[in-house]
């Protein structure tokens, strides 16, 4: 279901329980897979805030790591391994002012396949 067709379900649902209808009808009609506290909820919201409150306002996270920055960390994993990804996250926002997390930095690592570990030492094993 697109975010307009969403909308305007939501849109009738509400109408139909102001009207006095039930939410499993309504919901089983629309199609519109909704629990019936989110339901209430959406009522409750229409009756103190309006219509305003129907419209679904979440955009999403782009990704940081794109462009020259992302080309930067994968080309400083490759020369150098072994650079904590702590030392990474200071040299990137040296570099281009760019705030990225450590997890963000092991998430790319992990994607590109590049691990600071040395080969023969497990996961939450010390050496000996």
């Amino acid at each position: 279901m697109k975010k307009n067709e969403r909308q305007r379900a939501r849109q009738h649902l509400v109408a139909a329980m102001l009207a006095g209808q039930s939410w499993q009808q309504i919901a089983r009609a629309e199609a519109l897979p909704l629990k019936r506290a989110m339901a209430y909820r959406l009522v409750q919201a229409v009756r103190t805030r309006g219509e305003g409150a129907l419209a679904d306002g979440r955009h999403g996270h782009p990704s940081k790591l794109r462009g020259e920055a992302r080309a930067f960390l994968e080309e400083q994993c490759r020369q150098a391994p072994s650079l904590s990804s702590s030392t990474l996250q200071v040299k990137l926002r040296e570099r281009s002012d760019l705030s990225v997390s450590i997890s963000q930095i092991n998430r790319l690592r992990a994607a590109l396949g590049i691990s600071n570990r040395p080969q023969n030492q497990e996961q939450g094993k010390k050496q000996k």
